[in-house]
């Protein structure tokens, strides 16, 4: 399993406009994103050169603002991408039941796709079952066909709902479809980095919206790809003493705690910290 890229000034970009970005009245100026990053460490350079590549990949939009500065806006896309994590990042886990299966195949033609849908689904937190069969929590259904259809990939891909009948326990079976040893030591990691943070605002009386903003959005940035990594996997399924409950936990409080005054900061209406 692939370490997942947080801090990274590319990956801030994306945290910063899925938490504070979507609802600001206009594009965001590029001035106010080098200053946005600069308060978590990045510099202007930096943050110019990861707008580029976000620019490339089709996510940000130039734009001008109503007093004609440099900005970004969000694409369709973006957008998309954005919504569909919200539901990972801040929900917690589908209360449906079940699986959702996927089954592609990919004419020799065209076996470059092959690695790309790959690729897909491990992004998505789909486990193999059997080569060329892949699942993941039901709840993640939505998010797959858009992805799919997003990246021109879902001629090749068909999706189906199920629920294991055998033979090998579940919980057993989970534990080689996934990784679990690989995702307890993300969490594990998120927890290192994060907890001592929640206990220090645990210990303080005041939020100062700055600091709120530097640790918000840092947390947020660890954060938001675990949900991909570990896509919801029923509790039930899942080792004893599982790291994961822990880190949603330590996660939920940082959120509550900080991030509507790190909006005060990042210049964006209160509402859209609301959750």
């Amino acid at each position: 399993m692939p370490e997942q890229p947080t801090h990274t000034p590319r990956s801030l970009i994306v945290t910063l406009y899925g938490a504070y970005g979507r609802d600001l009245p206009g594009p965001l100026p590029v001035a106010e994103l080098i200053r946005l990053l600069g308060a978590v460490g990045v510099d202007a350079p930096s943050v110019r050169s990861a707008v580029s590549r976000l620019k490339r990949r089709g996510l940000l939009l130039p734009a001008r603002t109503t007093a004609k500065a440099a900005a970004y806006a969000l694409s369709d896309d973006a957008r998309q991408l954005l919504d569909d994590g919200d539901r990972r990042i801040y929900g917690s886990g589908s209360s449906a039941d079940g699986w959702v299966l996927a089954v592609f195949s990919v004419p020799e033609s065209e076996r470059a796709k092959r690695h790309v849908l790959r690729s897909t689904l491990t992004g998505l937190g789909f486990g193999t079952a059997a080569p060329g069969v892949w699942l993941a929590p039901l709840g993640v259904y939505e998010e797959t066909r858009h992805t799919l259809e997003r990246i021109g990939c879902s001629g090749y891909v068909e999706l189906f709902r199920g629920e294991h009948l055998g033979f090998a326990a579940t919980a057993a079976a989970v534990a080689r479809w996934w990784d679990l040893s690989a995702l307890a030591k993300l969490h594990e990691a998120f927890l290192d980095e994060h907890e001592p943070v929640l206990r220090a605002w645990e210990a303080r009386e005041s939020t100062p919206p700055r600091e709120a903003y530097r640790d918000y959005l840092l947390a947020l940035d660890s954060w938001r790809h675990l949900p991909y990594a570990d896509p919801g996997l029923p509790p039930e399924l899942l080792p004893e003493g599982w790291p994961g409950v822990r880190a949603a936990e330590v996660f939920g409080a940082l959120d509550l705690r900080l991030r509507k005054p790190g909006a005060r900061f990042a210049g964006a209406p209160e509402t859209c910290a609301d959750g």
